[in-house]
């Protein structure tokens, strides 16, 4: 029974520039004290405040707690596992342009090691078995 209320059908978003935190409350289908809780333990999530300290919160962060509810509730993460997570993308997204660098600071391929690159993955794991089996000797 607890598991149908999590899986629950989510409204469609509005085309609206700010949602107030009862409209976001209703979009997402969390209640207004764990968006607040949410704000404390996610930094990515920041709305606006305005007079009394009210919160409006924009589209992308609407679609910002849907994701960490589906983290939460459906996929089962705890907080700090989803907060890692979001954080871990966040780092992806900003370092997606940069090319991975060697020792010497020089670019390297973004070519993923299969088969295609040219690389014998048996030669690599046999070359890995034997470092292992060094390092394991007394």
């Amino acid at each position: 029974m607890a598991e149908q209320a999590l899986n629950i059908e989510l409204p469609p978003i509005p085309a609206k520039r700010y949602f107030t935190i009862g409209e976001v409350s209703e979009l997402c289908g969390v209640k207004p004290h764990v968006l607040r809780y949410w704000e404390q333990e996610f930094t990515q999530l920041s709305p606006v405040k305005r007079r009394g300290n009210r919160r409006y919160y924009q589209h992308h962060e609407v679609l910002l707690i849907r994701r960490i509810r589906a983290l939460l509730y459906d996929d089962g993460f705890t907080i700090s596992g989803a907060r890692n997570l979001l954080d871990a993308k966040g780092r992806l997204k900003s370092d997606k342009n940069k090319a991975p660098e060697g020792e010497n600071g020089e670019a390297l391929s973004n070519a993923p090691l299969t088969q295609d690159a040219g690389v014998d993955v048996q030669a690599l794991r046999n070359e890995l078995a034997d470092i292992s089996a060094i390092l394991k000797v007394d």
